[in-house]
């Protein structure tokens, strides 16, 4: 299950016991439902927003009333997975819709018809792909999650073609494996030497189909100097024009600019961890006035997202 994982990477590690009893709570708040992806992850996701906010099933319709629900379960009442039987608990869905209006047909029924030659085309001047008919789909599908392959693949050499074991835990010294880098093509490949440098970074010496190469990389676990740490800033609970991070994760998206404008409630950004995808809003009207993350920066709990004025 990625449940647990889940809960760690949102510092409730100790809380886990809590969770799965909130878990069987949500599930009964919204009516016991069949539990399966997508639904599943849905109840886990509010599961462990109650206890990060110290919700329960009888204060959370006052103490939530203004809180932003994680997607997976406003997708879920928006009627996004389907119509449960029963329907939905109204009172709960409410409360998480605040004035957004639930679908009331088969969420593939509201599907426009996709245009494969389209993406082809997007594909091929955007990243430089053939943009085949398995590229075309694969995108339509799971757009995000492509992109980022797609992206990962040219930071990071594609390494689709490498074994698993020695994707996920490489080669101890000493140690020869072969790895395919394309059809008919393979390579001998030995780890002979490691050494470490004093300024953060390893010396990998490979014997590749008999020849020597030496590969310089960072090293993870080199102390880290205490002169480079970065002090995170922590938006000051008591004033309302800072706007903390609502979960620990990574900055998803930005939604708004400098000097823009926004609406009480406006969502300005969007963070993500392990899957689960909750917006940050705005308290109260304002103007932007200063942005103090990026797309793809790691942030904890209370951190600074913005400044209003």
């Amino acid at each position: 299950s990625n449940l647990k994982p889940q809960v760690e990477s949102f510092g409730l590690g100790h809380k886990f016991e809590e969770v799965k009893e909130m878990f069987k709570t949500v599930n009964e708040m919204l009516g016991d439902i069949v539990k399966v992806t997508p639904s599943s992850k849905a109840v886990g996701d509010m599961a462990i927003f109650m206890v990060q906010n110290n919700l329960t099933e009888e204060n959370i319709y006052e103490k939530a009333k203004d809180m932003d629900f994680p997607d997976s379960i406003v997708s879920y009442f928006e009627g996004m997975m389907g119509q449960p039987e029963g329907g939905f608990p109204e009172k709960l869905s409410k409360l998480v819709l605040k004035d957004k209006e639930p679908i009331k047909c088969r969420p593939g029924e509201l599907l426009p018809p996709e245009d494969f030659d389209s993406i082809k085309k997007m594909l091929q001047e955007k990243y430089d792909l053939e943009g085949t008919d398995e590229e075309a789909l694969s995108y339509a599908l799971y757009p995000k999650v492509f992109e980022d392959y797609i992206k990962n693949s040219k930071e990071e050499v594609n390494l689709r073609l490498m074994g698993s074991d020695i994707f996920f835990h490489g080669l101890e010294e000493g140690e020869t494996c072969g790895v395919k880098i394309a059809e008919g093509k393979k390579l001998s490949i030995k780890l002979v030497d490691i050494r470490t440098n004093d300024n953060g970074t390893k010396d990998l010496t490979y014997e590749v189909n008999g020849n020597n190469r030496i590969v310089t990389i960072k090293d993870k676990n080199a102390p880290i100097s205490k002169n480079i740490d970065v002090e995170k800033v922590m938006a000051d609970t008591g004033n309302q024009f800072e706007i903390g991070a609502n979960i620990p994760g990574t900055v998803f998206k930005i939604l708004v600019k400098e000097g823009e404008k926004v609406k009480a409630g406006q969502p300005i950004a969007i963070l993500e961890a392990m899957k689960m995808e909750t917006n940050v809003l705005a308290p109260l009207a304002g103007t932007v006035n200063k942005i103090h993350v990026k797309e793809g920066q790691r942030v904890v709990s209370g951190e600074l997202i913005a400044e209003l004025e």
